[in-house]
């Protein structure tokens, strides 16, 4: 797990360079372990690195090919690496040539001997997560490749016939080529889901590679191309099997999973909340692991937030080395400012991941395994529930409009609040096909609130209407691995994974997401409705771990990482929000009064304004402010 950075076509060796060191210094905290500069005539790369697998200096990035024409950065984990090197190795001495002369134990490597193998479509063989870019100092050609869920990031930038890349958006704006200019498009993006939609970013011209895809860059221009698709395995027709042998299959996909992603050369251990997917990541690993697992939980004295029993009981169940990080609320404000500047790229849902993280670190593990996909794969959201209610009701689509609207407007007036406002909309819609109700139900803003903080008129086309649009019809029978098909590419790949990376990163944590390994994905989008929710959320899952988890665990009430924020904003944090929404009224692209008057009705109690949609403005003035970001 590293940071990677380069720059090509500058043709300026000594600038190019000194363009890399210091990429690589803003990424400093991501890779403490080691540094790596190399650069060529038209080529430079730059990595940082935090030691995970093969701790020993052979692990030193840029990594070369024996015959020094081929050079590679990396940040990631290949879990098949070991089966990797072995067939490489299998296939050379099969057909009478010579193996590749492996120099390293590290996955980086297997990487490079497989594009030498494979060429582009060495990415097909591979099962983990990663970025990862390749140069060819003969052909002059740069090969840019990130996994299929887009679990690592990869950021470019392009002028003219320059092409600059990172894993963090604050290492390109270091390099002094880049304009610290918002996306106005982007900008609205972001006050409609917390975060701004692949490819695009919240920085003019800054991107980001898709998940599932690849990148050539030469003398020719860039190439784009992708190698995975989601949406191929949504369309495949339901396994002919019983609903045992199912489950049979989501169990030993899961557990394979769980046993990939235990190599490591440092101390590991697991994040347990108690919920459901970090108890089945924890009892899996218990099976596979070669000693105790780790444990870590944040406890509060608060016991409305604290889920510290449910953990416990896993903990105890499989013998863990439990360890309990309590954390008083005093402690919790104090990490916020420190926590905003560890974000790379803004994000209303990254605090908790920070302060998570942090403790872990602290107690002295570098990597941790995470439960995160869980719900987006077997449909444990509200999301899913509501798709589904939606698609069993169209008839109701055959009311007038005029009818469907009235009884919105009833209950927005009987029943005030963000809530309402979506059934409202969701009423208001010509068809409840998936690309017109996911957008509504994910959204924090509506398009006329968003109005009423800018100085614009018109919106941009909303990004998950795009996303959604383009999957494509699926199989009757098939509602849910839509709805799942839009949360991973959309919510999971660009909020919730890209606050896993850059704020476990940002303390030197690799994060590890076992229901995210994409034979699992593959295998569950293929699966119908009634086998995932015939009744209850994530019913697969629970009878696929049998008797894995305890009833007590099962039935338990959803409760999420959540503290008291709507306290908070209105109190202890009042005087730091109240500065920063002033500042963010004061810019350009924003309506003054639009922001104070959002300010004043939160202040004033208005059940339609939530202290989200107050505190995601917060944060994306605290991000404009620390990186320097004109409006």
């Amino acid at each position: 797990m590293c940071g990677i950075n380069g720059i090509y076509g500058l043709n300026d060796r000594p600038q190019s360079e000194l363009i890399v060191r210091s990429m690589n210094k803003a990424l400093a905290h991501r890779g403490p372990d080691d540094e790596g500069v190399f650069s060529d005539e038209s080529i430079a790369l730059g990595h940082r690195r935090l030691s995970i697998i093969d701790l020993s200096a052979a692990g030193h990035q840029p990594l070369f090919s024996a015959d020094n024409r081929y050079s590679i950065v990396y940040n990631g984990e290949l879990y098949n690496y070991r089966e990797l090197r072995f067939e490489l190795q299998r296939i050379a001495v099969g057909s009478g040539q010579t193996a590749y002369p492996f120099a390293t134990g590290t996955d980086t490597e297997v990487i490079l001997a497989s594009y030498l193998r494979w060429g582009k479509d060495c990415v097909r063989h591979f099962n983990g997560m990663f970025a990862f870019a390749i140069w060819d100092k003969t052909k002059k050609e740069l090969f840019v490749a990130r996994d299929r869920l887009g679990i690592k990031p990869l950021y470019y930038y392009m002028k003219g016939k320059t092409f600059l890349f990172s894993s963090e958006i604050r290492a390109l704006l270091n390099t002094g080529l880049v304009p610290k200019k918002a996306d106005h498009g982007s900008l609205v993006d972001y006050l409609r889901y917390q975060t701004v939609q692949a490819p695009r970013t919240i920085i003019k011209g800054v991107g980001m590679l898709m998940p599932g895809h690849s990148v050539i860059v030469n003398n020719e221009g860039v190439h784009v191309e992708q190698y995975w698709n989601a949406n191929t395995y949504a369309l495949k027709p339901s396994p002919d099997k019983s609903y045992t042998d199912i489950c049979k299959d989501v169990y030993n996909l899961l557990l394979k999973s769980v046993e990939r992603r235990l190599i490591a050369d440092v101390p590991f251990g697991a994040f347990l909340s108690g919920g459901i997917d970090s108890s089945i990541i924890v009892g899996l690993m218990s099976q596979v692991a070669s000693g105790k697992v780790k444990t870590f939980s944040i406890t509060f004295d608060e016991s409305e937030f604290s889920e510290a029993r449910y953990a416990r009981q896993i903990a105890e169940k499989y013998q863990t080395e439990h360890h309990e990080l309590k954390l008083k609320v005093p402690d919790f404000l104090l990490q916020v400012p420190e926590a905003l500047k560890a974000m790379d790229h803004p994000s209303g849902d990254g605090i908790n991941t920070y302060v998570v993280a942090k403790a872990t670190r602290k107690a002295g593990i570098t990597m941790a395994l995470s439960g995160l996909g869980g719900d987006e794969l077997f449909a444990g959201y509200d999301i899913f529930k509501r798709s589904l209610m939606l698609e069993r009701r169209k008839w109701m689509l055959e009311t007038p409009l005029l009818i469907r609207s009235g009884a919105g407007l009833a209950l927005r007036s009987f029943k005030p609040g963000a809530a309402s406002d979506k059934i409202s909309e969701l009423l208001r819609l010509k068809s409840w096909k998936l690309s017109g109700s996911y957008p509504v139900s994910r959204r924090m803003m509506k398009d006329s609130e968003i109005l009423n903080l800018l100085q614009r008129r018109e919106l941009p086309l909303n990004s998950a209407f795009e996303y959604t649009e383009a999957i494509p019809p699926l199989p009757r029978g098939k509602v849910l691995s839509g709805v799942s098909l839009a949360e991973t590419g959309t919510y999971m790949s660009n909020t919730l994974l890209r606050d896993a990376d850059q704020m476990s990163m940002a303390v030197a944590l690799e994060v590890r997401v076992p229901f995210l390994d994409h034979t699992l994905v593959e295998y569950v989008l293929a699966l119908s409705d009634n086998l995932k929710y015939p009744h209850s959320p994530k019913k697969l899952l629970v009878d696929a771990m049998g008797e894995l988890l305890p009833s007590e665990i099962v039935n338990r009430p959803k409760m999420g990482f959540t503290f008291p924020w709507k306290h908070w904003l209105r109190n202890e944090l009042r005087e730091f929000c109240s500065e920063k929404m002033e500042a963010l009224a004061g810019r350009s692209a924003f309506s003054k009064d639009g922001v104070l008057k959002l300010w004043k009705a939160f202040l004033a109690d208005d059940p339609r304004v939530t202290w989200s949609k107050i505190w995601y403005l917060v944060v994306l003035e605290s991000w404009l402010a620390e990186n320097e970001i004109d409006v």
